[in-house]
């Protein structure tokens, strides 16, 4: 694909600085371009690495200028780096059409422009949107509902009666609606407690690989519009989970706990059952919630707790030798022998 910085500013809503009309062919980082290519600097340290890199053209901030590379100055890099590698690599299309290898249900309703791949199952009642996408190995368990768009990659199992929305993308190994892990003790025994259930995911979220969403035990696991959600997760039964809400891999939310909106659950952090995790919240890695969090905090360490608390312990526990040694100096001086 060839573009001229005239095009792909327009494309960013950005502004050239210099010659509008010269070729763009790739993107690459400024250590790895060639000419042609454009990179992108959202620091001072970056962008003197562009200017020295063999690139044509770099996307910068509204304030960048250069005498020996084209500029193109949007308000945020990152926002039109993102928007830019979309447009040279964009994402490999799936004709539409069933596998001869596909087993589809005769009571499933599947949209004309989905694509149902190899060794996919499908099952009674499901219905695929349009331009759904099954890639390979895919299990759909009946009476699910997929909406238009959703794209599931390969070996993703959507256990029956999952709902979900548009524009959903699933990543390899992601299993949506297993049972979630209820027992009770009975007589020296753990008897199951049903898991009957649903999922259901709002529209545009995106889950990683290797994801688990348990079923609700009763009623829903709920993924609000617009979350994304990294590899290696865990959501247990009848989690309710906002809107554009950040989980970071291997954090793991326990039964019937509920985010609010814009929540960042950062890596390996732990949310305990049935507590209440207000809207912009932050929890930092490694973090173990076990308490609900009111609204706009930031949470660190385990048991977590508020982040200028967690500081002053951080703080006072590295002036603890020093102290520990100052004590010993004193009992020296007053004669004190310390049991």
């Amino acid at each position: 694909m060839t573009l001229t910085t005239a095009e792909i500013a327009k494309l960013l809503a950005g502004e050239v600085l210099g010659d509008p009309a010269a070729p763009l062919t790739g993107f690459a980082t400024a250590d790895a371009a060639r000419p042609g290519d454009l990179t992108f600097a959202e620091t001072e340290e970056f962008f003197t690495a562009a200017e020295n890199s063999a690139a044509t053209a770099i996307i910068a901030g509204k304030n960048a200028s250069s005498a020996r590379k084209i500029v193109i100055r949007v308000a945020s890099p990152r926002i039109a780096f993102a928007k830019a590698l979309a447009v040279f690599f964009p994402e490999p299309g799936f004709a539409a059409g069933i596998h001869p290898s596909a087993v589809v249900a005769a009571t499933a309703q599947v949209d004309p422009t989905a694509h149902v791949g190899p060794h996919c199952v499908v099952g009674d009642r499901v219905r695929l949107g349009a331009r759904v996408v099954l890639q390979a190995g895919n299990s759909v368990g009946a009476d699910s509902l997929l909406g238009d768009e959703v794209n599931l990659f390969p070996n993703v199992t959507v256990y029956p009666r999952t709902q979900i929305g548009k524009r959903v993308r699933i990543h390899a190994g992601s299993v949506i609606g297993a049972d979630g892990f209820g027992y009770v003790l009975d007589g020296g025994f753990h008897r199951k407690v049903p898991q009957i259930g649903t999922v259901v995911i709002g529209d545009d979220v995106e889950i990683g690989a290797n994801v688990t969403v348990d079923r609700g035990a009763l009623g829903a696991t709920v993924i609000g519009r617009g979350t994304k959600i990294d590899n290696l997760v865990q959501l247990a039964h009848n989690v309710q989970i906002g809107e554009h809400c950040i989980i970071i891999a291997q954090a793991g939310i326990a039964g019937s706990s509920k985010l609010g909106n814009y929540v960042i659950l950062a890596g390996q952090a732990g949310v305990a059952g049935h507590l209440k995790i207000g809207s912009q919240v932050t929890i930092g890695g490694q973090a173990g919630v076990m308490t609900d969090i009111p609204d706009g905090e930031k949470w660190l360490g385990s048991p977590a707790q508020p982040d200028k608390d967690f500081k002053r312990q951080v703080i006072a526990l590295r002036h603890l030798p020093e102290l520990l040694k100052k004590i010993s100096e004193w009992e020296k001086k007053l004669g004190v022998k310390p049991e």
